[in-house]
């Protein structure tokens, strides 16, 4: 196995990057930018902190992300599992990474800043949805924008609806908590799952 050690030799294999490549990256959104954050209503949160990296998916019930201005965007953390990994992270290494996608578009669009933790009560109080808030805002300082090319969204075809799997293809998250541990009811895990996250989707 040949295994590039360097820069140079990553650079002298690869060689430069077109123009396009270079241009696309700003430091702000800019208006084509802003619109397609509006229109996204998922992206995925990089972070990283002592124990290594996590990467979270975020969505909402429209933009998943609420612009402030043209460098700093608003993200409620809504209820999940507690675990705080993301937020974690945060608090030791401010640095993020976004990824924001939109249905039917094939490109993606990657935002990399630096990131604090509010729980400021306006600010959580104007996140409200169906009379729950969430437990913080992440703010977030761009400092690179820019979008990414589409080929590989493009080589997963992954907006096509006759690709899509069906539910009983992948194991279910009570078969993967079984399998990890001994005598965990991952039947009744499963049956009760959608009532849970019903009552506390928000």
């Amino acid at each position: 196995m040949t295994i590039v050690k360097t820069i140079d030799e990553l650079e002298n294999h690869y060689g430069v990057p077109g123009e396009t490549s270079v241009i696309k990256v700003t430091d702000r959104l800019t208006r084509a930018y802003r619109d397609i954050v509006e229109k996204s209503c998922f992206c995925t949160l990089t972070t990283a902190g002592p124990e290594g990296l996590d990467c979270s998916p975020r969505g909402e019930a429209g933009p998943v992300v609420r612009i402030k201005d043209s460098r700093t965007l608003q993200m409620p953390d809504r209820r999940g599992n507690n675990r705080m990994d993301s937020l974690r992270n945060i608090i030791r290494d401010s640095r993020v990474s976004l990824m924001f996608m939109i249905p039917g578009w094939n490109n993606v669009l990657r935002i990399n800043g630096q990131a604090v933790i509010s729980v400021d009560p306006a600010l959580l109080a104007s996140f409200e949805k169906e009379g729950e808030q969430p437990r913080s805002v992440i703010e977030i300082t761009t400092e690179e924008v820019y979008f990414q090319c589409a080929r590989a969204l493009m080589r997963a075809d992954l907006w096509n609806l006759d690709k899509q799997v069906t539910k009983n293809d992948v194991p279910t998250p009570g078969q993967i908590l079984q399998e990890i541990k001994d005598n965990f009811d991952g039947k009744t895990y499963d049956s009760e799952w959608l009532d849970r996250a019903k009552g506390t989707m928000w």
